[in-house]
């Protein structure tokens, strides 16, 4: 018999890692209806924005206004993604508590994302957590690319491990493992995991799993075996990473839900909250979203 943790922290990245890759640019207020609707499901931590230039990510590009348009409830913890000190600022503008910094376990990745090397990414990053840091915010740090990389295939958990270390030890107080591309295999997942947790506490590892090969919740359930507590999802199954080549939708938020649900483990999500939060979006971006729960239960609504 599996025994799994009693309880599940959702990271919700729809809003952000999300819309980031849409062709269709949506509007302000569109925005802010799916992340309050999203809010109204229960979900306690939603990545909104970005605060990479907007030449790069113009799909984020009125971030600030997003967040400044919210006025959330106090216990739902907003964050973005924050890429050098400009970004930490205009976050700090319109307060922000929780950044997020993303670097990756493959050089090549990382080159093209962000145009930096792995050291020199995680040299910025030292100034924009420590002054993070002493403003009272905190720091979730993304790490891509931990298990296979379009360019360079699969990443040592060696090199996890080193990049993961780095950003605990300069103050993040958590890591997104990511499965940026899609492509792992619960034995890899299983195999990087358990390396990881042997020098790091699992409280301060979450999983990042893309569903391109349909092996994410598979994937989820090895995490759980491992007791990992805490994931990223998007809600309808929306992103992508517009740096990565075949990197179809995150796992999606319902299938998520639904997956714990029937294995007894509490996310305290109305997933009926959630599913309105996603036909909205779906709505607004014109096409079927991937999450397979969505789909599913699509025809059972008149």
């Amino acid at each position: 018999m599996k025994i799994y943790p009693k309880k599940i922290t959702i990271i919700e990245v729809g809003p952000r890692d999300g819309l980031q890759n849409e062709q269709k640019i949506v509007s302000t207020q569109d925005k802010i209806k799916f992340i309050k609707l999203l809010a109204n499901s229960g979900l306690k931590n939603i990545e909104v924005g970005s605060f990479v230039h907007p030449k790069w990510v113009p799909q984020l590009a009125d971030s600030s206004e997003v967040i400044k348009g919210l006025n959330l409830p106090k216990e739902i913890l907003c964050s973005a993604l924050v890429p050098n000190m400009k970004g930490l600022e205009r976050a700090k503008e319109v307060g922000i508590k929780r950044i997020a910094v993303f670097t990756a376990a493959s050089e090549t990745f990382t080159k093209k994302n962000i145009n930096m090397t792995i050291q020199e990414s995680l040299d910025t990053f030292k100034e924009i957590v420590k002054n993070a840091l002493a403003d009272e915010m905190s720091v979730r740090g993304y790490i891509s690319t931990c298990f296979v990389c379009p360019y360079e295939g699969n990443i040592k958990k060696e090199k996890v491990l080193e990049v993961a270390k780095s950003l605990l030890e300069m103050g993040v107080d958590e890591i997104s493992i990511g499965d940026t591309i899609g492509k792992a295999s619960p034995e890899q997942v299983k195999d990087t995991i358990s390396f990881i947790l042997k020098s790091i506490p699992k409280e301060k590892i979450a999983l990042h799993f893309h569903d391109t090969h349909g092996k994410a919740l598979e994937n989820v359930e090895m995490g759980l075996e491992h007791g990992i507590t805490t994931y990223d999802s998007s809600a309808g199954g929306l992103g992508g990473c517009p740096y990565a080549p075949g990197a179809s939708g995150n796992l999606a938020t319902e299938d998520l839900i639904d997956f714990l649900n029937q294995r007894g483990i509490e996310t305290e999500i109305n997933l009926d909250n959630l599913i309105e939060a996603s036909f909205f979006m779906q709505g607004v971006l014109g096409k079927k979203l991937p999450s397979n729960y969505l789909q599913r239960i699509s025809g059972k609504i008149v």
